[in-house]
């Protein structure tokens, strides 16, 4: 790790944002099914009473570890402003399907300094699978490396999307929906951005697109894909960063394609 200070535990950061992510995903497990309190932030956006104790436990932990290093969570410091180094925290990530019963969520934490990703880890505790990056050392599912997919056109490609909280922005994904439908092997809306960009990491996932996005959603996945040899921008093909809220991810190949198709006609206005 780059010029960090071991945490007071003596691990090293990694190490610590994959154990708290680790046992934060217990914490999810073990309420997941069971009658739980939700609040509802907006138009489909939720909160339950398991994202703040998942939340309590991943922030506790880590400001025991370094207790100089600034935190942004999504549900208690969601504008926190970032220090020289900084964890960027999402405790629950997909909670509309955690509510619904549906399998398929995961805990974010990534590690930032001056703007720069440092490590990302997201873990999806129902399948006990832990994808994790450090800059310059590759990208993991678990033990083994990982890259992306080696599709090179659209149409043999699996897309994942998903539309977020902004009627305007889903409509726009929609139009996208309509125009790439029979251009693509298939279309699939993930329900958690954070697995969405860690399936394309692994090469499950081809192509993953969205336009309403807040750092915790995604820097771990930023670090994933760079580091498994993807390509990360906004829609104008700017390289993205974690404060930017749209992004395309996918192979170099398949990213010109859809970038060519799809970029300048839906700039944002």
């Amino acid at each position: 790790m780059i010029n960090l200070p071991s945490a007071k535990s003596g691990k090293n950061a990694l190490e610590v944002a994959i154990a708290a992510a680790e046992k934060a995903g217990g914490i999810l497990l073990d309420h997941f099914g069971s009658k739980i309190q939700v609040k509802h932030k907006g138009k489909g956006n939720l909160v339950t009473d398991v994202d703040i104790l998942s939340e309590k436990f991943i922030l506790e932990f880590l400001q025991n570890e370094y207790p100089d290093f600034s935190i942004l969570s999504e549900e208690s410091n969601s504008s926190a402003s970032l220090t020289d180094c900084a964890w960027i925290v999402d405790p629950l990530d997909g909670t509309n399907n955690y509510t619904f019963g549906i399998p398929f969520f995961c805990v974010n934490i990534a590690l930032v300094k001056d703007g720069d990703i440092l490590l990302g880890v997201t873990y999806d505790p129902v399948r006990r699978e832990l994808f994790h990056a450090e800059k310059g050392r590759g990208a993991y599912l678990n033990e083994s490396p990982i890259q992306v997919s080696r599709e090179s056109s659209l149409q043999s490609s699996l897309v994942g999307l998903d539309l977020g909280y902004s009627h305007e922005r889903g409509e726009e994904m929609l139009q996208i929906v309509n125009r790439l439908w029979g251009q693509v092997h298939c279309l699939r809306l993930m329900g958690s951005s954070s697995l969405g960009l860690a399936y394309v990491a692994c090469g499950r996932v081809s192509l993953y697109f969205h336009r309403y996005l807040f750092p915790w959603d995604i820097a771990s996945g930023l670090l994933l894909i760079r580091e498994a040899g993807g390509e990360v921008t906004d829609w104008q093909g700017r390289p993205a960063s974690f404060r930017d809220t749209e992004l395309i991810a996918s192979n170099n190949q398949l990213h010109r394609e859809f970038l060519a198709q799809f970029g300048q006609e839906q700039k944002p206005g």
